[in-house]
């Protein structure tokens, strides 16, 4: 990218088989079948900011660091996906990581730091790494600058454990 590029275009939203497909995940983890996804991918409980009504999202782990605990998430639809709004809206929520449920609060990083975060995806997942670019319109030659350039561009959350629950714990065991 360069000082004259726009920002990134926001992907169109799935529909049809392609929606169920990204679905799917949701009701694995409903089935108690979290661990499949290993430590690629968690559920999040979110309440609708509009509709006051329980949601869920299955959403890929950036990174983890388990002596926090916190995990990094990207939202590959930009910043006006329904699931980062609402963590903007209600920050304290529940993910499932495995089996396992975890109260959390969302801190949406800088642009310097989602730039280390991507920089840092891209080196243990190329590939998917290029993909997540190319998806949500972002130019990259495959060098980590231009890693770290599209990072800044992605709205990268961190979710840390906390010690209280956010309401989505309440309906959701």
């Amino acid at each position: 990218m360069t000082d004259g590029d726009t920002a990134p275009r926001r992907p169109r939203l799935p529909s049809g088989w392609r929606r169920l497909a990204l679905r799917l995940p949701i009701l694995l983890y409903r089935a108690g079948l979290g661990p499949l996804f290993g430590k690629r991918l968690l559920l999040l409980h979110h309440t609708g900011r509009v509709s006051d009504r329980d949601r869920m999202t299955v959403l890929e782990v950036v990174s983890h660091d388990p002596a926090e605990p916190s995990w990094t998430v990207a939202s590959g639809f930009g910043p006006r996906a329904d699931w980062y709004l609402n963590l903007r809206a209600q920050p304290k929520t529940l993910i499932r990581f495995g089996n396992r449920p975890h109260a959390v609060t969302a801190h949406f990083l800088p642009p310097e730091e989602g730039a280390e975060v991507m920089a840092g995806y891209a080196r243990r997942h190329p590939r998917t790494a290029r993909r997540l670019c190319a998806f949500m319109g972002l130019p990259i030659d495959g060098g980590e600058a231009s890693f770290r350039q599209a990072g800044q561009a992605i709205p990268f959350v961190r979710l840390e454990a906390s010690g209280g629950y956010g309401r989505a714990t309440h309906r959701h065991s």
